[in-house]
């Protein structure tokens, strides 16, 4: 090669370097020549490219918008860009950049920072509305073997025999099902062992503490409710509800059919019976079902002592109902049926307990939710009690301290704090007790004033024990 070089950066084209080689013969001219074109005589040679392509840049930053906005750091990007598949030699011909990390840099540079919210989660503690509502009627129902069988039995004599059985059972079942909850956490089979070895033995405690209280007394019909409390707390705890109700339907047939039919002493008695056999098959049938199931190993027992808060408080809820059931016998009722809301309401607390935990950034606003959402669930358990008292003719002073009394104890065993809702249930119930028996106050003031008082402290126990973030975590 000899003669002149010329160097022609050729306009847009930076990266060609043309070689003009000299020679003497004049060139060729082809079809469609025209000036400032290379002929057969120019040599050219692409040379590597200098700096980042920025147009295919923008373009990828464009096309990975979505992905690259919600990054943190470059090498989120970088981690982005190797499961797209990029390659070294595709990064540095394609975009200009030296490495991955540069161009991740580069994108990330570009892209403005956006944090989008994630999905909604769906709420853990959705209840199951059918489920707590008939609940609610199950507690209720066996009421109607009283209405039944009252001419057959005498209720100035028997009636205290029954509320001590009654007291008995109901601590002793609220023990043995929470007991059963925490076996159930190990298996089903456990915890079905459990209520065959409790249920048996509340029956037998409520009975001999009715007999041995009242000098004997109506021994027949005491072990009657004892075995039907027994086995219905079986079948709750066992979440078999619908059961329970179908053993019921000759209970409850018997009960509509008494405004138009007088059913005779044979029926009267017969009818309970019945309902009574129906629902111990029917529990026996479940706990068989439940045993059959497989056994867990090495599993560590409950201390029995974590139970005994539940049972302490089922014995002061017991005693401030029959309080109130005594000056207001239909206030009972009221309160019976509105245990299946309660339930309701308690996983509605839990649920959004979690939203405001979610929507918080600081532990002080999470406090402010907290309140906020506990105000509303007591206010919509105690709002419906009040026209039901009205209509019931009980007094709204009394019923609702001791429905918020109730309630916010619940809400405190729901989340393992057992010991403060007994103690102020138990003093609640022994100065509404006492009171009257001392002439301080009458029964319903005394009532109204220890059910007041013992709620704004468990409301305050609640506020201040969950109130904070970790309870819900």
């Amino acid at each position: 090669m000899s003669g002149p070089m010329s160097l022609e950066p050729g306009g847009a084209e930076q990266d060609t370097l043309a070689l003009r080689l000299a020679d003497t013969r004049p060139p060729r001219r082809r079809p469609g020549w025209a000036r400032g074109a290379l002929d057969d005589a120019t040599l050219a040679i692409r040379l590597p490219r200098h700096g980042p392509d920025e147009a295919a840049v923008s373009e990828l930053a464009a096309e990975l918008a979505d992905r690259v906005g919600p990054a943190v750091h470059p090498y989120e990007v970088a981690a982005l860009l190797e499961a797209e598949g990029l390659s070294a030699s595709q990064i540095k011909e394609r975009y200009g950049h030296p490495t991955l990390f540069s161009l991740a840099a580069a994108l990330y540079d570009r892209v403005p920072r956006t944090f989008p919210q994630p999905a909604p989660a769906p709420d853990p503690w959705r209840p199951d509305t059918v489920r707590c509502l008939l609940r609610g009627v199950l507690f209720a129902l066996p009421g109607l073997a009283y209405l039944l069988t009252a001419p057959l039995w005498n209720a100035a004599g028997h009636t205290r025999a029954l509320i001590v059985a009654g007291l008995v059972s109901w601590a002793w079942g609220q023990a043995l099902g929470h007991r059963a909850h925490l076996r159930m956490a190990t298996g089903r089979r456990e915890a079905g062992r459990t209520l065959l070895a409790g249920a048996p033995v509340g029956a037998v405690l409520a009975t001999t503490a009715a007999a041995l209280t009242t000098g004997g007394g109506p021994v027949t019909l005491v072990a009657a409710q004892s075995a039907y409390l027994a086995a219905a707390g079986v079948l709750l705890v066992l979440a078999r509800e619908r059961l329970l109700l179908a053993a019921l339907t000759p209970l409850i047939a018997g009960a509509a059919a008494l405004p138009w039919w007088d059913p005779g002493t044979l029926t009267r008695a017969g009818l309970p019976l019945l309902a009574l056999l129906a629902t111990l098959v029917v529990t026996a049938l479940v706990l068989r079902t439940t045993l059959a199931a497989e056994p867990v190993t090495g599993a560590a027992r409950p201390r029995p002592l974590r139970s005994l808060p539940y049972g302490l408080f089922g014995l002061a809820a017991g005693a401030m109902v029959l309080l109130e059931g005594r000056q207001e016998p239909y206030a009972v009722i009221v309160l019976t049926v509105s245990m299946g809301p309660a339930e309701w309401l308690l996983y509605r607390y839990r649920g959004l307990s979690v939203a405001a935990l979610r929507a918080t950034a600081t532990p002080a606003a999470f406090l402010l939710r907290s309140a906020a959402v506990l105000a509303l669930c007591l206010t919509a358990y105690l709002l419906p009690l009040l026209p039901a008292a009205l209509l019931t003719g009980a007094e709204p002073a009394a019923l609702l301290p001791l429905a918020a009394t109730l309630w916010t104890a619940l809400l405190l065993q729901a989340f393992g704090v057992a010991w403060p809702s007994a103690v102020v249930s138990l003093t609640a119930a022994a100065c509404a007790t006492g009171a009257p028996l001392l002439g301080l106050a009458g029964a319903t003031t005394a009532l109204a004033v220890s059910c007041g008082a013992a709620s704004l402290c468990l409301a305050g126990c609640a506020l201040w024990l969950l109130g904070r973030p970790a309870p819900h975590a």
